[in-house]
């Protein structure tokens, strides 16, 4: 099923960018577009995700300076740019696929799209990923790890979950029983026309 290869992907994405667990290491991408252009997608995808997760991380420090932290945000708004373009060609990869599905005359839209979907499996892989390592963190009290453990266990339900959500979802449209649209998010905040802040600096 899809949802379990998005899933490897995400882990071996996850993994492998934690050898080195720097955010402004290399990437490498281990897909070729050309030849398995799904799981390119589902790749880079998951690496932006993983980086930003870290930004995240390393903003919060209470001591960090004021100048670095700026510089941090305004990464993290290109990564969230990243994270929508992926998003939408994650989608446009389906429409592509689905383009011949003719859905049938009672066929429903979705709350969410099908890469929407695979948005949250990336982010919840991550999350699995450090609540797992909190869990078995061999400093951290036995109180600790056991609720860390309880966590772990409703993330790796939601997965189970979410995996199915998504499965069932991408053959409901390929069965015609629902349809998928592909909304642009229409982000203002990047944009120096539509940002008022921006465009007063022109």
């Amino acid at each position: 099923m899809f949802a379990s290869k998005a899933n490897v992907i995400f882990q071996d994405v996850i993994k492998t960018y934690h050898i080195i667990n720097l955010v402004d290491q290399p990437f490498k991408n281990k897909y070729d577009e050309k030849t398995h252009l799904i799981e390119h997608l589902l790749y880079r995808k998951c690496w932006i995700d993983t980086v930003q997760w870290h930004y995240e991380d390393i903003i919060r420090a209470p001591q960090i300076d004021p100048i670095a932290a700026l510089k941090l945000k305004r990464q993290i708004d290109a990564s969230n740019q990243d994270r929508t373009d992926m998003v939408e060609y994650i989608d446009s990869y389906f429409l592509e696929k689905y383009k011949d599905i003719t859905p049938k005359i009672n066929a429903t839209i979705n709350t969410e799209s099908p890469a929407w979907g695979i948005d949250r499996l990336s982010i919840l892989a991550l999350k699995i990923y450090h609540m797992k390592e909190e869990a078995e963190r061999t400093d951290a009290s036995e109180i600790h790890r056991a609720a860390c453990q309880t966590k772990l266990n409703v993330l790796l339900e939601q997965q189970v979950d979410l995996s199915t959500a998504i499965d069932t979802l991408l053959k409901d449209i390929e069965n015609g029983d629902k349809f998928m649209k592909v909304y642009k998010q229409m982000k203002m905040y990047n944009d120096d026309e539509l940002n008022p802040i921006l465009r007063s600096q022109k």
